[in-house]
């Protein structure tokens, strides 16, 4: 019986000591109350408390959370009822705060933001709504964090999760985006046949303009042509007027054969001549053909060169 007592009081110590023990785990912090008043909090690691007289109060998370906003139908400016819901992301930085300023601080910044969406979706259009997320998160960003301050929290960001119009403006607002996408074909492909048209006029005006230079160029080179022809022609009649002049008659035989001889050839050529008619005279052109020859003979003889053979007499 002696030895029971002094057993029971160990156990009993043991048990104060290890109830006074307390271990904090990272990402948590505790309050601590004396008689149900908050006096400290307790940091991550291990802590003893005063027995009988302190107690851990709250078990705050200090890490950052995620909260869901439930879904619900928001009217916008234009009276058009869309359904959206969205996500909060919070972190408690002040656990005291967060622990006895609200009684359920999750159900409290759930509630405040699907009373802060429903006032901003409402302030807006709906074509500003579905256009302007970004809009909407800043601005519930900026209205719930105020709000949420006092109570020890950071909202850290706000993202709208889901929004849907009603069914008739959605198949609506898909018919006129068809009709948008129909349109820029139609413009796309119009601008195309432009361009192609304006292509083929291009290539049309560069071959005009190199077919008139080749025209130019071909008319430029016939008149030269012509001009040197002309110009030995001159020099030719210029050389028969110098010969008349000193006397001599056979460059002048020469002259009128080679006009003679070029009329009649052009006349056996001829596509329209079936039959060619001779002259009778044929002794008349034996004479001028000898006149040719000796005119040709003396020109040789006076350059030097081989002479030539009398023509043959007419007969």
């Amino acid at each position: 019986m002696t030895l029971i007592v002094p057993t029971v009081l160990v156990i009993l110590a043991l048990m104060v000591v290890m109830n006074s023990i307390r271990i904090v785990p990272q990402g948590q912090e505790f309050t601590v109350e004396r008689f149900g008043r908050y006096t400290r909090t307790l940091k991550p690691g291990i802590t003893i408390l005063t027995p009988f007289v302190e107690r851990v109060g709250r078990r705050v998370n200090m890490m950052e959370q995620v909260l869901q906003v439930p879904q619900q139908e928001v009217i916008t400016k234009d009276n058009v009822s869309v359904t959206v819901d969205a996500i909060v992301f919070i972190q408690v930085i002040n656990a005291a705060a967060s622990a006895y300023r609200v009684a359920n601080l999750d159900l409290a910044i759930s509630q405040l933001s699907m009373t802060n969406l429903r006032t901003v979706v409402g302030s807006m259009e709906l074509d500003e709504v579905l256009s302007q997320r970004d809009v909407i998160n800043t601005r519930l960003l900026s209205a719930i964090d105020s709000a949420t301050e006092p109570w020890g929290v950071k909202v850290a960001r706000i993202e709208i999760k889901d929004l849907q119009p009603p069914p008739d403006i959605s198949n609506a607002m898909a018919r006129q985006m068809k009709a948008e996408r129909e349109r820029r074909a139609v413009i796309t492909e119009a601008d195309g046949e432009r361009q192609a048209q304006i292509a083929r006029a291009e290539g049309s005006k560069q071959a005009a303009i190199l077919e008139a230079e080749g025209r130019k160029e071909a008319a430029f080179r016939d008149a030269e042509a012509r001009e040197r022809s002309a110009q030995a022609e001159a020099n030719a009649t210029k050389v028969v007027s110098d010969s008349i002049e000193q006397g001599s008659v056979e460059a002048l035989n020469y002259f009128i054969a080679q006009r003679y001889v070029e009329a009649f050839g052009k006349l056996a050529s001829s596509p329209q001549q079936r039959t060619v008619i001779v002259p009778a005279d044929l002794a008349a052109l034996a004479g001028t053909l000898a006149g040719v020859s000796e005119l040709v003979r003396s020109g040789a003889s006076q350059a030097g060169a081989i002479p030539v053979p009398p023509a043959p007499r007419g007969r």
